[in-house]
């Protein structure tokens, strides 16, 4: 095999590579979410309005302490309640969980159904900030 074909080959692999990283966690495309820190979530929190905080575990367990402002919709009833709850869908929404699981999958389903700016930022389990009791 020549130079020019090896060359070639790696051009066309790291393209590859290139256009599969910018399809994953970015967030304003139909399908797409973005993954944030919590401390990214918190400075949004302070900083910005028009968000909405989206907890997505189970009622039994937003009743023991949520964020301050948190609306609930539990994972398991996002495809079945977020476009008669949530209806902009171009609004900012911040999802979080217990630990970070069902977040992702809520933020994936969510995004799915044509949201365009979700920010997930994992489980309550790791939030320093102010909880709701």
């Amino acid at each position: 095999m020549c130079v020019r074909n090896v060359v070639s080959i790696v051009l066309v692999a790291i393209a590859a590579v290139l256009l599969l990283a910018s399809c994953t966690g970015n967030s304003g495309t139909k399908g797409e979410y973005m993954q944030i820190t919590q401390e990214e979530a918190k400075n949004i929190m302070d900083t910005q309005t028009g968000y909405v905080i989206l907890d997505v575990r189970t009622d039994e367990e937003y009743a023991t302490g949520h964020i301050p402002g948190a609306i609930l919709i539990p994972d398991y009833e996002i495809g079945k309640r977020a476009e008669s709850e949530l209806t902009d869908k171009s609004q900012w929404i911040l999802v979080y969980c217990r630990s970070g699981r069902r977040s992702k999958n809520a933020s994936a389903e969510l995004a799915s159904l044509g949201y365009t700016n979700i920010k997930e930022f994992g489980g309550i389990n790791d939030w320093q900030y102010d909880i709701v009791k």
